[in-house]
């Protein structure tokens, strides 16, 4: 299982959402601890200044940013749509 931290600012714009899409970032979260890799998350590596960092789908709109340390353990560092990318 993936050991989760977060950012500050990660919990700050999480604490913005509406409790329907908590409620889908909840699952999401628990679906990636037990498989970081799921289909259904769609993770991926980003690219430019992203460089270094993963994504993964929350639903069609929204998305978590997160970088591995090690191989078990994952920092959450942004929520949001794809303006979180710039």
């Amino acid at each position: 299982m993936i050991e989760l931290s977060y950012k500050p600012s990660f919990l700050r714009d999480l604490k913005k959402c509406s409790p329907a899409l908590r409620e889908e970032v909840k699952e999401k979260i628990s679906l990636f601890q037990e498989n970081p890799f799921h289909a259904s998350l769609k993770t991926h590596k980003l690219k430019g200044t992203l460089k270094g960092r993963w994504s993964f789908s929350i639903n069609y709109r929204d998305r978590i940013v997160f970088r591995f340390e090690g191989k078990s353990a994952v920092v959450l560092l942004a929520i949001g749509n794809h303006s979180i990318y710039q």
